[in-house]
């Protein structure tokens, strides 16, 4: 019957947890004390190749190389994970003298790894070393060789990657940024390589994908009585209208909480003018602007819809129903 070990005496789960924490949080530390010129050096070998990086590695170093691929491919860095073992066997073709290699190994000396190096430098393609082992046969082929290296692993038996597979893991995020910074990455750019997630939604939705426009924009003379002003909003069904002037300039709001202010006051709805009780110079947005504008600038007023005008114009009306639909909220 299995047992269960018994801890080492005054030795806690949350004890060794954080021990486990500050033996990586100190790796990472002076690893940031060793970024030097090497990393100029290969940011600015992946900013000047014409194809994509080949991130590479064999067991540990190898799930760290997919994360770092897939940070590179989402921050505008076309990138790629290629399997060292695979490569051998046909994969390596993925790889052109147009793409730069980044290889990762704690000790430089994988087999997998090195038996592709001789086809990677005839091919021409700039080699980058993450390693914890400055003169590695890995550091020695290399162009510029990133020191990944750390004093111990959080492993108790320091054998187990932890601390450097950590550490391998942190200076890719800051390769990753780092170039995405050179490049003048935007959001919106991170966005189009998200276009399945709420961030994408938030930055690629304009408030002209989702307006209504046309017949649907609730809008009526300033001239009118607020009784024709009710019956526009139940026709357009969007809790407001627009009230124009003769040249059909915008110039008031009158919402459901208007109606529910004038007759606080007992106003006549058949005989008041809609232009009397409306909202004069009411905020507005333009279609170009953000889907999530819109939500900020309806929390911040605390309404409910805007109208989307240009040029003083009303050519759209937009409510929070519609944003909740189009999940942006």
């Amino acid at each position: 019957m299995a047992t269960t070990p018994t801890p080492p005496t005054g030795s806690t789960a949350q004890e060794r947890a954080q021990r486990v924490l500050n033996i990586e949080a100190s790796a990472l530390a002076r690893l940031a004390q060793r970024v030097d010129a090497g990393f100029d050096v290969a940011v600015k070998l992946i900013l000047a190749a014409h194809g994509r990086v080949a991130v590479t590695g064999m067991g540990k170093s190898g799930h760290i190389a997919r994360k770092i691929a897939a940070t590179l491919a989402s921050t505008g860095t076309p990138a790629l994970f290629v399997h060292p073992g695979e490569a051998a066997h046909g994969d390596l073709g993925m790889i052109t003298s147009n793409d730069v290699v980044l290889a990762l190994s704690y000790s430089g000396e994988s087999d997998e790894l090195l038996a592709l190096l001789p086809s990677l430098k005839r091919l021409g393609t700039p080699i980058i070393a993450l390693t914890g082992i400055a003169d590695s046969t890995l550091a020695r082929v290399a162009d510029v060789v990133l020191d990944g290296s750390v004093e111990q692993e959080a492993c108790p038996h320091n054998l187990a990657p932890t601390a450097s597979t950590t550490a391998a893991l942190a200076l890719g995020d800051a390769l990753a940024v780092a170039v995405l910074e050179e490049r003048g990455f935007k959001p919106e750019d991170f966005a189009l390589s998200h276009p399945g997630g709420k961030l994408g939604r938030r930055l690629l939705i304009r408030v002209r994908d989702l307006m209504h426009s046309g017949d649907a924009v609730p809008a009526v003379p300033c001239t009118v009585s607020l009784r024709d002003a009710l019956l526009e909003i139940s026709r357009k069904g969007l809790g407001m209208t627009a009230v124009i002037d003769n040249a059909e300039q915008l110039i008031g709001i009158f919402t459901d909480g208007d109606l529910r202010r004038a007759l606080d006051r007992g106003i006549d709805v058949h005989n008041t003018a809609v232009a009397d009780v409306m909202t004069r110079n009411p905020v507005t947005i333009e279609a170009e602007q953000l889907a999530s504008e819109a939500v900020a600038i309806m929390e911040r007023k605390r309404c409910n819809g805007l109208l989307v005008t240009e040029a003083g114009r009303v050519i759209g009306a937009i409510n929070m129903h519609d944003l909740l639909r189009a999940r942006v909220v």
